[in-house]
């Protein structure tokens, strides 16, 4: 495996950003360097050509950092170029009304997931999450879907460094038993989820290809009680196809562009 070029600047300089979005009222020099275990120079240095750059930002009152407006002008540029959203909504909602559902699109952020969108389901009763939002690498069908885009290799190193979580009393905990699963999601080209992540609640996911080279997917979710097995085949038929939608809009929109 190649040796990871290493930029120990531009990670404090994110670990300050980082807990500084997580402080209501901003943090001070002396909170940022205690909390991060750096020294206070190295703290003032870095927030301060943070500063310059307009990344954050001094009250000069109480002395303390606050996320600046570019990383705002930053985060909505990210964000609106996220194409994949405006392609997929329709189809989701058009699974959501065959399904009944909660559709997601999402991408694999290092180690998680993140919720691009959702077209939440009409039902009283639903399972919900906002956009911006987690789930861990190993949520149930959505994580084998991410997870079967690496190499066994790849899969299987992770798999020993983190362990596999134990979210219910369904969920996958044996390596080998996993990994036949992840195989198994690249040979169907979707995956399912009974009750894996979160109880009471089944799952189908597929691969959406073709975005940036970045692992994404499309889940839709329902509880057991609602779906039967029937269900469950509209659910996976319906997520597939979509999916399968999907990634053909975005490879005609790459061959246009």
């Amino acid at each position: 495996m190649a040796k990871k070029y290493q930029a120990p600047s531009v990670k404090k300089a994110f670990q300050i950003l980082q807990l500084i979005s997580q402080s209501t009222h901003g943090l001070g020099i002396t909170e940022l360097a205690s909390r991060l275990c750096m020294s206070k120079g190295t703290v003032h240095g870095v927030v301060s050509a943070l500063e310059e750059l307009g990344a954050t930002v001094r009250n000069p009152a109480t002395k303390k950092y606050q996320l600046g407006i570019t990383l705002l002008e930053l985060g909505r540029l990210s964000y609106s170029q996220a194409d994949i959203k405006d392609v997929a909504r329709p189809i989701m909602e058009e699974v959501m009304e065959k399904t009944g559902a909660t559709v997601y699109v999402g991408v694999l952020n290092r180690d998680h997931i993140t919720i691009l969108d959702i077209v939440e389901s009409r039902e009283d009763l639903k399972i919900t999450s906002p956009k911006g939002s987690t789930i861990p690498l190993f949520a149930g069908a959505t994580g084998k879907v991410m997870l079967a885009f690496m190499s066994d290799e790849q899969c299987e190193q992770i798999i020993r460094e983190k362990g596999l979580p134990r979210f219910t009393g369904r969920s996958i905990t044996d390596p080998e038993r996993f990994m036949d699963e992840i195989r198994r999601v690249r040979e169907r080209g979707y995956a399912t989820d009974y009750e894996e992540y979160l109880a009471g609640v089944w799952a189908a996911a597929a691969p959406i290809q073709g975005w940036k080279q970045i692992p994404s997917a499309i889940w839709a979710v329902g509880f057991k009680t609602s779906l039967n097995q029937h269900g469950m085949e509209n659910l996976i038929e319906n997520t597939t196809h979509a999916a399968r939608q999907i990634s053909r809009i975005i490879k005609d929109m790459s061959k246009n562009n």
